[in-house]
């Protein structure tokens, strides 16, 4: 009978590590960060159907990097999670700090058990609260670990060189145009010191926006709107009320109908759907 190879905890904790830290050197990073109005998140994607960033709750947001079918499975359970917590008690009860810990304790589990592979997938989860020093950002790693940001976090493969270029230029409480052109800036720094060029068709972004009239503040900025917001057009910024119903739209019916989205579609009906619901509670 052959004796089984022994390997020492601190050695397949330090192996596990490494494939995972190799594995999500290759993927795009994603970055979230406060500025004056919410929290805006910004991610490098290629793809139009596979978001990084997505909603969870009412004020809740997540963001992730690394291999989808995992982090996407965490979303999931993360939303099954909130809708039953808020279900049982009470909507307020639903918070990021409790999600965050629900996936520290899922993804440390999962690293510790030698049988199988661990995640290779770094979660954000931020909660827009009522004032700017009351919204709370999340960062929870691979095997587990939670910390709390603020200002920025940057998670993705190149996460090192996109938070050193963000701690030299991002600015507290900023425009979100301008938010946003620095969140890309940082995005373009690569591990190698080069610059590169991104499109906005290679960027996925929403914010968590403050100013919203619904009770559900996530919201997607695409086409014309995420272009002049990069391009620093002017009225950009304004351009955020006029999504929101607060200003009467610049564009005219036509312009509007062909930039219509389908995500803006299920947003408005399942918003009204809430507001309907909370109008017939006692």
């Amino acid at each position: 009978m052959s004796t089984p190879f022994y390997v020492s905890p601190e050695q397949l904790m330090k192996d596990r590590a490494d494939f995972v830290r190799k594995n999500m050197a290759r993927v795009g990073s994603v970055v979230v960060l406060n500025y004056e109005g919410g929290v805006l998140f910004v991610a490098e994607n290629r793809s139009r159907v596979l978001h990084k960033v997505s909603e969870i709750y009412d004020r809740i947001g997540f963001a992730a990097a690394g291999r989808y079918n995992e982090f996407e499975n965490l979303r999931q359970a993360g939303v099954r999670l909130a809708d039953t917590r808020g279900y049982l008690y009470d909507r307020r009860d639903v918070s990021a700090l409790g999600l965050a810990n629900a996936y520290a304790q899922l993804l440390g589990n999962i690293f510790s058990e030698s049988g199988g592979k661990p995640y290779e997938a770094e979660l954000i989860i931020a909660q827009l609260g009522d004032r700017a020093e009351q919204d709370e950002i999340y960062r929870v790693t691979y095997d587990g670990s939670v910390t709390d940001a603020h200002g920025f976090v940057v998670v993705g493969g190149a996460a090192d060189a996109v938070s050193g270029a963000l701690e030299g230029t991002y600015q507290e409480n900023p425009t979100l145009g301008a938010a946003l052109r620095t969140a890309v800036a940082a995005l373009a720094q690569s591990g190698n010191g080069e610059t590169r060029e991104i499109n906005p068709s290679q960027l996925e972004v929403a914010v968590l926006d403050r100013d919203r009239k619904q009770p559900r503040k996530f919201r997607r900025i695409l086409g014309a709107h995420l272009t002049a917001l990069l391009e620093d057009e002017p009225g950009a910024d304004t351009a955020a009320l006029e999504e929101n119903g607060e200003a009467e739209p610049a564009a005219s019916a036509e312009s509007a109908d062909e930039e219509l989205d389908p995500n803006t579609l299920i947003d408005e009906a399942l918003d009204e759907h809430d507001e309907d619901d909370s109008t017939g509670d006692n």
